[in-house]
């Protein structure tokens, strides 16, 4: 790894409105690329991949507990990384490929693997560890932009924009987008305004081909939004090497033991994302089995997605 050239950089910079949404468009990307996963990917591998319910929340939950220790380690790698182009952006560049490769690779329509649980877990676990390598480094580009506390804020508001954009493109957009390209297509009405159109049966073996299709296309589009993250942002406010030296694996779980607060944000989190995932994995399936009307997602979601980009 290489030392950034020394430079004499304004640390509290006020930034354009183009290094802001290029900024933004990182979390925009992530939606794209493992939003997409967290909502379809269970729904997917149990109706049309044809493993059990049970194997594929098995799946899931190896590869979370995975990622407990995992995500901790890969933080301690990227505070102790230093590149040339700068500490944290470089991982967009180096792992933005393999993570939308791997993603594709989950919902790939080869018969061959179809119902291999096997297949579907070390896909599922590459594309997870490999998308912290992207998610970590980039939830620290945020402080290394610039000091200036107001410049911060609107960072975040135009990162939180940009990112409920992605979730309308993701939750509302998507499950549409595939049974429009799935096959048995019917006239239906889709819930908004009498509008009607031609959707497949996407919880069918013979809708692979139609995921694939339109996960691939998301996922190019969100390492497209990668690299406009990578290319149109600047890091000013980096750690020497001096600093980062020193950090160790065992410094979070040190933290963590001896520190309430954090403690208490830790319990926020986890019970947070915990409902966030089920709602998000189990949408799908609700609207498919209870509802009985799949094609009514994009309305029902489109109702909850909007309020969130404003």
């Amino acid at each position: 790894m290489e030392t950034p050239t020394t430079k004499k950089v304004d640390e509290f910079a006020k930034l354009s409105w183009g290094e802001r949404i290029a900024y933004g468009a990182g979390d925009l990307a992530q939606n794209l690329i493992f939003g997409t996963i967290g909502s379809m990917l269970l729904f997917y591998l149990t109706t049309v991949f044809g493993i059990s319910a049970a194997a594929g929340a098995t799946i899931f939950l190896i590869v979370r507990w995975v990622n407990v220790f995992w995500d901790p380690w890969i933080g301690t790698v990227v505070d102790k990384s230093h590149f040339k182009a700068g500490k944290y952006k470089p991982f967009l560049l180096y792992f933005g490929i393999p993570l939308t490769l791997c993603s594709a690779m989950l919902f790939l329509p080869i018969p061959a693997v179809r119902g291999s649980v096997v297949y579907a877990f070390v896909a599922y676990l590459a594309t997870a560890l490999i998308y912290s390598l992207v998610n970590i480094p980039y939830g620290s580009l945020n402080a290394s932009l610039t000091r200036d506390n107001d410049e911060v804020s609107t960072l975040t508001t135009v990162r939180m924009t940009e990112a409920n954009i992605g979730n309308l493109l993701v939750y509302t957009f998507l499950p549409l987008f595939v049974q429009m390209a799935s096959p048995a297509k019917q006239l239906k009405d889709i819930g908004f305004f009498g509008i009607k159109l031609n959707l497949g049966n996407y919880a069918s073996p013979s809708a692979a081909g139609a995921y694939f299709k339109v996960m691939s296309i998301y996922m190019v589009i969100g390492f497209i939004m990668l690299m406009c993250t990578y290319f149109g942002i600047k890091e000013r406010v980096l750690p020497t090497a001096e600093e980062t030296d020193a950090v160790k694996f065992s410094d979070l779980w040190n933290e963590l033991r001896r520190n309430k607060p954090l403690q208490v944000l830790g319990w926020f989190f986890l019970i947070a994302f915990t409902f966030m995932f089920f709602g998000n994995t189990s949408w799908a399936f609700y609207m498919q089995y209870n509802i009985g009307h799949s094609e009514w997602m994009a309305s029902v979601n489109l109702i909850g997605s909007i309020p969130g980009i404003f």
